[in-house]
């Protein structure tokens, strides 16, 4: 079995203390529509969802910059879970990899988000 991991850590005021401008510039670039419909101007979740998508990139051993910011999705699941949706060369780096099931997780404390995520695939 094929195992990967990513992990990523953010401090929430980073974003708090962009001018509006360049903080909705940067959103734009870095969330998709549907994210940025479940951030709902919440500092922390913006964080965190920008912590996993770092987190994602790392496991795919690539960083951002091969893979887009918007190639990573992290919506959410019935139970409020992290949801991650790869698209376009993410997807496709997911595939040449072998990975097959993937695992977010974020968490928030006042000053910072984190995300952890694991990816498995089977040997081969």
């Amino acid at each position: 079995m094929i195992v990967r991991t990513g992990v990523d850590i953010i401090e929430i005021d980073r974003f708090e203390s962009q001018s509006l401008a360049l903080r909705n510039r940067f959103f734009q670039r870095v969330f998709t529509i549907r994210e940025l419909s479940l951030i709902h101007n919440s500092f922390a979740s913006a964080a965190g969802k920008f912590a996993a998508k770092e987190a994602v990139a790392k496991t795919l051993g690539c960083g951002i910059g091969e893979v887009h910011w918007q190639d990573i999705e992290i919506l959410q699941g019935s139970a409020g879970e992290p949801d991650l949706v790869l698209h376009n060369k993410a997807q496709e780096l997911s595939g040449f990899l072998g990975l097959e099931n993937w695992s977010v997780s974020i968490s928030h404390s006042k000053q910072n988000a984190v995300a952890f995520v694991v990816a498995i695939g089977p040997e081969r």
